[in-house]
Order: structure tokens, then sequence, then C-alpha cells
């Protein structure tokens, strides 16, 4: 667990719209209901946060409940494995552009990836980066890095994920993803989770992209503190469903400070996974 402590000394130095504008509010659960969603786009709008991120079917209500409001419509394609076939994932990045979104988040197809199949990987991505730019809508690349610990394709790791950031970027990805969020993965005692963004990924993924492709951290990420990480990092998007408490936190924080008060703060920790 985070150790707290306190400082008497300012500690915010983002500004709120600057953190609120890395926050994809991700409104992806299997089991969300209309009313969940139409809550969830509201405090996305309340919060001021860059995006929803949602699912395909979903678009075309949310681009209504959010017209006027700054905040942008995400979908998810080939969404949580990747496994669509490229014009699957090419075709439904056309309906989600039309129903309203301005950014796609897609999966690449892992098993292709896992096979060396390279070839593929990158026609995949380039295929979808393509149709959405047909739109004016960019594309992140989740790369689902849970499971690539072991690499792949007689690359080591990290070996693997430089590829994958070398191909997205030719490919006309505009972020590199670390992960979906659901890239559950059986632990020694049965169970599953995952890590999801980890601080090593984040600057390793920062390293090996140029200035004109981002970052995106998603999975693990769950305060204040964590999503401060992801941006001194290097990364510029952050996926969350705790948005509501990471910016009520930086509201709290920055009236202590104006009042003089400490300011208990946590030392950051990401990639904890799980639900």
């Amino acid at each position: 667990m985070p150790v707290p402590f306190f400082s008497a000394h300012p500690t915010m130095k983002y500004s709120y719209e600057q953190l609120a504008k890395m926050i994809d509010h991700s409104l992806l659960h299997p089991t969300m209901t209309d009313q969940e969603l139409d809550d969830g786009c509201r405090l996305a709008a309340k919060y001021g946060v860059a995006s929803v991120c949602i699912k395909p079917y979903a678009v075309r209500r949310a681009a209504e409940l959010l017209r006027g409001t700054g905040v942008l419509v995400g979908a998810v394609i080939g969404f949580p494995h990747g496994n669509s076939a490229t014009e699957s994932k090419r075709h439904e990045t056309a309906l989600a552009c039309e129903d309203g979104a301005a950014e796609i988040d897609m999966v690449i197809n892992l098993g292709k990836a896992l096979s060396g199949d390279w070839d593929y990987v990158e026609s995949d991505v380039k295929a979808v980066c393509d149709e959405a730019a047909k739109h004016g809508a960019q594309v992140k690349v989740i790369f689902e890095n849970d499971y690539l610990t072991k690499g792949g394709a007689g690359l080591g790791s990290d070996e693997f994920k430089i590829k994958l950031c070398q191909i997205c970027e030719r490919a006309g990805a505009a972020w590199v993803k670390t992960s979906s969020g659901y890239g559950f993965v059986k632990q020694p005692d049965g169970s599953y989770n995952y890590k999801g963004a980890t601080e090593h990924d984040l600057a390793l993924m920062r390293a090996n992209v140029s200035a004109k492709v981002q970052v995106k951290a998603a999975g693990g990420v769950r305060d204040l503190d964590g999503l401060i990480k992801v941006r001194d990092l290097g990364g510029s998007r952050c996926g969350a469903t705790a948005t509501a408490a990471m910016m009520d936190e930086y509201r709290r924080r920055e009236a202590a400070e104006q009042a003089g008060a400490a300011v208990e703060t946590k030392s950051a920790a990401i990639g904890s996974g799980g639900y």
C-alpha cells in the first residue's frame, strides 16, 4: 500500500485542466446499463475530462449527451482481445466514426504478433488508422502488455514491445497504449488478475516512439498520485474509472494548499491491476 506523507509545500505541479484532460473516462464494463452510460457521460462532462471511452453501440448516445461539452467520444474496436478480422475492425471503425467517435482505441491481433507475423499486425493497425483518418479521428493502439511478459517470436518482452511501438508509428497511430484493462492472466493460486500500466512499460514505450506519437496508460491507475505519475513518465492520456475520486482529491489538496494547511499525498503506485 502507498505510504501517506504530509507536506506543507505546494504539491500541485500540474493544473486541474492538465490532469483532467489526460483522462479517458472508461465506460466499458460488460454489464453497463443504459442509465450507467448516461450517468458516466454526465460525470465526464462535470469533471471536464478528455474523453469517454465506450463500446461501439453507445457512441451515438454518448455523442448526443456530450455535444458542446468539450469532452470527446472514443470507441473501442476489436475489444478486448483484438481477434476480429481486419475488415471487421475497419468497418467497426467507420461505423463508430459516423456515429460521432473522434478517437478509436483498437487492440492488436495478439496471436499474430506472438506468431511474429509482423506484416499482418502492421496492415491490421494501418487499416484502422487509415479508416479513422478519413473521418478526422485518431487511433490509440492497445498492446495488452500483461500478455507480453515473456516476449514472443524470438524477442524478449521489452524488444517485443519496442517492435510494436515501431510498427504502430509506421501504421499511423496517434497513441500507443499499455492495456485494455481486461487482459486478465491466470495467477499461481488459480485466480485471474492483471497489472495494467506499469512505470517500466510507460517509460519504455515513451522512449521508443517519436514525439508525434503519444502514450496512454490503462489499467491499475486508481488515484491522483498515480495519474500524476503517468504524466511524469510521459503519458498524455490515462484510462480511468476513478475519475471522480482523482479530481475531487485534486480540489481537496488545492483547497488545503490555498489555506496553508499540510497536504497529505501518497507515494504513487500504478500497475496494481484488478478491480
